[in-house]
């Protein structure tokens, strides 16, 4: 799980880079500056340069500006002097404003960043009942007027004019001869590629933080639940949020011999009743009531209650509103018309079709059935839908939740445990004690009233925050997961923001690459707790997990995917219309990649996933990561881990491609993890 807060990508995310002369083209005809103006104001400055100038750029910086500029601004004898005025006409003056301009939204985005981390700490912070005020004030976006007020001051024309921003295509091209400073030069572009009205982009926050509240609050009282024969077969006091902690517990009760199927099947059972909407509302975050889901019946003081109320289709309704509010930005990016494309061509640097042609690549290959008939044999049964996610790869496999649960509380009461222990983390993982220190001293640890999330800072010098679920008992194992993910998270927002060179580079080309560094950590809590006990089939192990759980995401993305699109298909739908369609292209993908070996035709199991309500496309960055870590873990195996993470984040925001080939020497393929998939069943077959 977890979600990933980073400012500087979260402003470029709705202010992602299109091509500067195909949008001139798009717009040609109807914006306040003529294309005559235009080539006036470009030969006006060009007589005024050194004769080794670069006139390309001088025609880009103009064209674009042009492309932004409103009539509020001026007319076109205001624009043509102001691009005089304020084109930088050599290489040191260009520099010198690039490092001003620098300075100024570093300033200003570290601290809208560090407002929005207060405002919205009564959302996010285990402590009272979230209130309706809490709602309203968190969804206040401090920096929706950010993109107005820069143009109103004219300095988003002033960075326009003098780094305009180059197209997917272009940074692909001409990336690899660029030096640091010119991908600095061309990340400062990214900020103004297109101007989004303040009031829209408050409601697409306001709409996201409600989904997203409506998730972190979302909880199954496990206690409460009963199988038809009326047994308790959960703890007391076990509450789990959707779907992290029900996805969790099925993972844990692979190491339970006693009822641990009969667990997993009821909470696979719970998994079906909330996507398709026919849960009780009742029963949800109330432990008042006592809830069988296989019958989908609830008593309440013994008494059968009748024909509880559902759900309705809240859930669908928090997607539908996301899906809507985003659509209305389509408008300002004629390039990348769809959330699709800024998702993946915009936001993740990736295009949406190779994206889909790795995932299917991996989940058509003949390893996910050879996996499939391992994990049966190891399990002494045939799969059932739950099996995807499988868990008895990983050490902790064997090793009862219960006793997991023992260590991690002893260890880690509260928040403050949870911090000290951090630096020894990371001397264990290679960092020398000094570096630790400082790291660790960069980030800040509290109790989360989610799953919990990692959430950057955005202005060298401020914290990163870990928020972790800790329990009034102290912190359970899964908390503890969570925690070293989300440290992992954290570790990487601090080195690329305080070791980076430039500001404008700080940060990973997309959250996928962060993901990858979280499950580099997150596979190692074993290691971290001490309980670890390395043997030469450790690594084959680790192989088959990562294939596993890759396989698993990358067909829960692919159901996100299709849903977009048939949004897009289908923009007038209602959120019962969705619920359909959700369900439809879920059980699709399950019948396509699944079926054959889980079972289960027309599972609906894919829809359970939270990010697709509450963090749009944001899943496919799960599989990437997946994919990027395994190819990393592999460059680094034998060596320095602190080291090489060191060197190769230190790189900063490149794009994904060019980041890989520096880092491991390769794009990103699966052809590494397919390859070790296959050695690994060899080995272990023995």
């Amino acid at each position: 799980m977890m979600k990933v807060w980073n400012w500087l990508a979260a402003i470029t995310l709705t202010l992602v880079a299109t091509s500067p002369m195909a949008a001139q083209e798009e717009k040609e005809g109807n914006h306040t500056i003529c294309s005559s103006v235009q080539m006036k104001t470009i030969e006006t400055i060009k007589a005024q340069l050194p004769s080794d100038s670069d006139l390309n750029l001088l025609e880009r910086g103009v064209k674009h500006a042009a492309t932004l500029w409103n009539a509020e601004d001026g007319d076109c004898n205001v624009f043509q002097q102001f691009c005089i005025d304020n084109f930088a006409k050599d290489g040191t003056a260009r520099k010198q404003l690039f490092e001003r301009l620098s300075r100024t939204y570093e300033i200003l985005l570290g601290h809208y960043n560090l407002i929005d981390v207060k405002l919205k700490e009564p959302l996010h912070l285990s402590g009272d009942p979230v209130q309706d005020i809490d709602l309203i004030v968190g969804s206040y976006d401090v920096s929706s007027h950010f993109s107005d007020d820069m143009y109103a001051t004219k300095l988003a024309f002033v960075t326009a004019l003098n780094f305009p921003p180059y197209s997917l295509a272009e940074k692909t091209a001409k990336g690899k001869k660029w030096s640091r400073l010119e991908w600095a030069y061309a990340r400062l572009g990214d900020l103004f590629a297109a101007r989004v009205p303040a009031s829209l982009k408050m409601e697409v926050s306001k709409t996201l933080t409600e989904a997203d509240a409506y998730i972190a609050d979302y909880n199954i009282c496990m206690d409460q639940l009963r199988n038809e024969a009326g047994e308790e077969l959960f703890p007391t006091g076990m509450k789990l949020i959707t779907h992290w902690g029900l996805r969790d517990e099925i993972k844990s009760n692979y190491a339970i011999a006693d009822k641990g199927l009969e667990k997993q099947r009821m909470i696979y059972e719970v998994m079906k009743r909330i996507v398709n909407q026919d849960i009780p509302a009742v029963v949800i975050n109330n432990s008042e009531v006592t809830w069988q889901p296989i019958s989908n019946k609830v008593y309440q003081a013994g008494n059968e209650l009748t024909n509880p109320s559902r759900e309705e289709d809240i859930r669908y309704s928090h997607l539908l509103k996301a899906m809507q509010q985003h659509q209305k930005l389509d408008q300002y990016y004629p390039q990348m018309p769809t959330q699709l494309h800024r998702a993946f061509e915009g936001t993740m640097e990736l295009l949406q079709s190779d994206v889909v042609k790795l995932f299917d690549r991996l989940l058509s290959s003949p390893q996910v059935k050879e996996v499939a008939g391992f994990i049966s044999k190891r399990l002494g049964r045939p799969l059932e839908p739950h099996d995807i996610w499988y868990n008895g790869f990983k050490g902790r496999g064997s090793i009862p939740e219960a006793e997991l649960d023992a260590i991690t509380k002893a260890k880690y009461p509260n928040a403050e445990a949870v911090w000290k222990d951090l630096s020894r983390i990371l001397v264990n993982l290679g960092w020398d004690e000094a570096k630790a220190k400082k790291i660790v001293s960069q980030i800040v640890v509290d109790p989360s009233r989610g799953a919990g999330h990692a959430w950057g800072a955005t202005m060298r010098g401020e914290q990163a925050h870990l928020r972790t679920r800790i329990t009034p008992e102290g912190m359970d194992f899964k908390g503890y997961n969570i925690a070293i993910h989300e440290f992992g998270h954290n570790v990487e927002q601090v080195l690329t923001l305080e070791d980076v060179d430039y500001y404008m580079l700080s940060g990973v080309p997309n959250t996928a690459f962060t993901e990858a560094v979280a499950f580099l950590f997150q596979k190692r809590d074993i290691e971290m707790l001490g309980l670890s006990n390395p043997s030469p089939e450790n690594e084959y192990w680790e192989a088959l997990d990562a294939f596993w759980g890759t396989m698993e995401i990358m067909g829960v993305s692919l159901v996100d995917i299709a849903v977009w699109e048939w949004f897009y298909q289908h923009p007038d739908a209602t959120p019962a219309q969705l619920r359909e369609a959700v369900l439809t292209e879920a059980r699709r993908v399950w019948n396509t990649y699944f079926a054959d070996i889980l079972g289960g035709k027309d599972e609906p199991l894919l829809a359970i996933y939270s990010h697709m309500i509450d963090n749009p496309l944001y899943l496919p960055n799960y599989p990437i990561g997946h994919l990027i870590s395994f190819q990393i873990e592999e460059a680094v195996k034998d060596k320095n881990i602190a080291n090489e993470l060191t060197r190769m984040l230190t790189y900063g925001r490149i794009i994904p491609q060019q980041w890989m080939e520096h880092a491991v020497g390769e794009p990103i393929s699966i052809d590494p993890l397919l390859r070790k998939t296959t050695v690994a069943l060899e080995k272990l077959a023995k």
